[in-house]
């Protein structure tokens, strides 16, 4: 099997601002780490930085490399990864040259409606995107109310474009995400800015959280999915990783809320605000109905100040597409709980118990988020509505989330006592 290595500049080491990647890649190489235990966290730190599915074989043809060859493809796509990174041949490092390619609102909308026919990540002949993620995408600078598709050091793009899905069972998806995300600002989560854009097609327009604007340049800013936090591969980014058959059910080794808990215990700046940052996170997703919040669904900055909670990003109200067929189980389980509607207080007890948080802190944060969410989402629908959001689709989501705030609520009353209970099972 191919072996992957890596290591800091010593340049890099040499500065007061240094920090690693991630913790898989410390800047002192454990002297107990292994070569083969080496290789794989730099592969699996480096492969998640790659787009997934239907992305990434359209970015392997379109680059004619096979989807096998991860270091090729990050040779073709590297250039905007998530975060900071630039992955450049040693000939392009010093290339200081810059291009700006506008995409306008006519163009956009052309490519939307040839999807079924020309990948949307495909523009002028050459792949596009490298972030990564299922869902269709287009990373723009945008620049005095325009935008632009950019190349260069000191360029990079500053907002994803996201269109409606081309599977119609999936119709309303950009309202239904700007409606979480929304409801999600308004509640008090770090969320990133969105907006529902008509060119007449619904586009989601995305505020990347890992890009700052400097006068005409754009800083990168580091940061890192749940996968690569945990060192896994993007195969293990849901709990149950071979699925929810009878037979593989019970496996469950890949990316859980106890194991980034306790990871940010152990590598977090200021890891109790940010455990209890990721607490109000797992909640909220319960709340509205988010089947795949999965562990690259969920990033982290990683600094000199060590790890800390992006902002939250793919909100999506999953059970409002149960019934066409798609998952309706937790991509991490809270306890023993995949079921959404069939959470128990038992499962949050369980949860806390193995997360280190106090089952009281659990109750409370579930009925402040639940109040909350009763609280404001009413407006935030009205206004999702008022910016051309899709009605029936607001209506659905709606629903939802209400029938799971009632229900996570009303089990939060006994989730001290049932922690009680459980804690010799947890223990033994």
């Amino acid at each position: 099997m191919q072996r992957w290595a890596f290591a800091y500049e010593p340049s890099w080491l040499g500065q007061t601002d240094r920090f690693a990647l991630c913790p898989g890649l410390p800047l002192k190489p454990d002297v107990n780490t292994s070569v083969e235990q080496h290789s794989t966290a730099t592969r699996n730190f480096f492969e998640n930085l790659l787009p997934e599915g239907r992305a990434l074989d359209e970015a392997a043809a379109g680059n004619k490399i096979s989807k096998a060859n991860s270091f090729g493809l990050l040779g073709a796509l590297g250039r905007e990864t998530a975060g900071a990174l630039e992955i450049l041949p040693n000939a392009a490092i010093a290339d200081t040259a810059s291009s700006r390619r506008l995409v306008s609102r006519g163009d956009l909308a052309e490519r939307i409606r040839d999807r079924p026919y020309l990948p949307f990540t495909v523009w002028d002949g050459r792949v596009r995107l490298s972030i990564a993620g299922y869902q269709d995408k287009l990373a723009v600078l945008e620049e005095d109310g325009q935008w632009f598709l950019v190349e260069g050091r000191r360029l990079a793009s500053t907002h994803l474009l996201k269109p409606e899905p081309v599977n119609p069972a999936l119709a309303g998806l950009t309202t239904n995400e700007h409606l979480c995300m929304s409801l999600a600002r308004r509640v008090g989560l770090a969320t990133a800015p969105t907006r529902l854009i008509h060119l007449p097609e619904p586009v989601l327009r995305v505020q990347r959280f890992d890009r700052r604007r400097l006068g005409r340049e754009i800083q990168r800013i580091h940061c890192i999915d749940g996968c690569q936090v945990l060192g896994l591969p993007v195969t293990m980014k849901y709990e149950r990783p071979f699925g929810n058959g009878e037979h593989v059910r019970h496996i469950r080794d890949g990316a859980s809320l106890p194991r980034l808990f306790a990871t940010l215990h152990q590598h977090a700046w200021m890891a109790a605000t940010q455990r209890m940052a990721l607490l109000r996170w797992v909640i909220f997703q319960v709340l509205i109905g988010n089947v795949d919040g999965h562990a690259k669904n969920l990033s982290f900055f990683q600094s000199v100040r060590r790890l800390s909670l992006a902002p939250a990003y793919d909100l999506v109200c999953g059970l409002v597409y149960a019934q066409e067929g798609f998952e309706d189980t937790f991509a991490m389980a809270i306890g023993d709980g995949f079921v959404p509607h069939a959470l128990t207080s038992y499962d949050w007890a369980l949860f806390a118990i193995d997360c280190g948080i106090a089952p009281g802190v659990v109750c409370r944060e579930i009925n402040k988020l639940g109040r909350e969410c009763q609280e404001h989402l009413p407006s935030v629908a009205r206004v999702v509505r008022e910016e051309g959001g899709c009605a029936s689709t607001i209506e659905r989501v709606c629903g939802v989330i209400e029938r799971q705030v009632e229900r996570i609520m009303a089990a939060a009353p006994l989730i001290s006592r049932a922690a009680r209970e459980e804690m010799p099972r947890a223990v033994g």
